[in-house]
């Protein structure tokens, strides 16, 4: 298991974070983990619901996904990342939301793998 330093959690344009992954979709494949946390947070910023499922893994992935348009994304902290294998990682986040007037934190330890060169969300545990 190898911990590594979570990458900066500065501000980039959507065009140099994530737009290609959302853009593009299956055409661009996130380079691990992390990234493919980070362009998840955007999909669920921009109620790309498409994108969510796409990037889930088959074996946990919902039938249906119900997203909470009056939600307001006030921001992602990635904590940690581990790689626990080649195929396999862990992302400790925090992500912020306005729900009704009231601000949400939402603490989780997100499990991904790696399938015929692709990243995954598998599933993950609140804290």
């Amino acid at each position: 298991m190898k911990a590594t330093k979570a990458s900066k959690n500065q501000r980039l344009p959507f065009a140099a974070c994530c737009g290609p992954y959302l853009n593009e979709g299956a055409a661009t494949s996130a380079a691990d983990a992390e990234t493919l946390m980070r362009s998840r947070y955007s999909a669920f910023v921009l109620g790309r619901r498409d994108y969510l499922l796409a990037t889930w893994h088959a074996s946990t992935r919902p039938a249906n996904l119900a997203l909470d348009f009056a939600a307001k994304w006030l921001g992602l902290e990635v904590l940690a990342y581990t790689t626990l294998d080649d195929d396999n990682a862990e992302v400790e986040f925090v992500a912020r939301y306005r729900e009704g007037g009231r601000a949400v934190r939402l603490h989780e330890c997100s499990r991904f793998v790696r399938e015929q060169g692709r990243w995954y969300y598998l599933n993950g545990a609140l804290s």
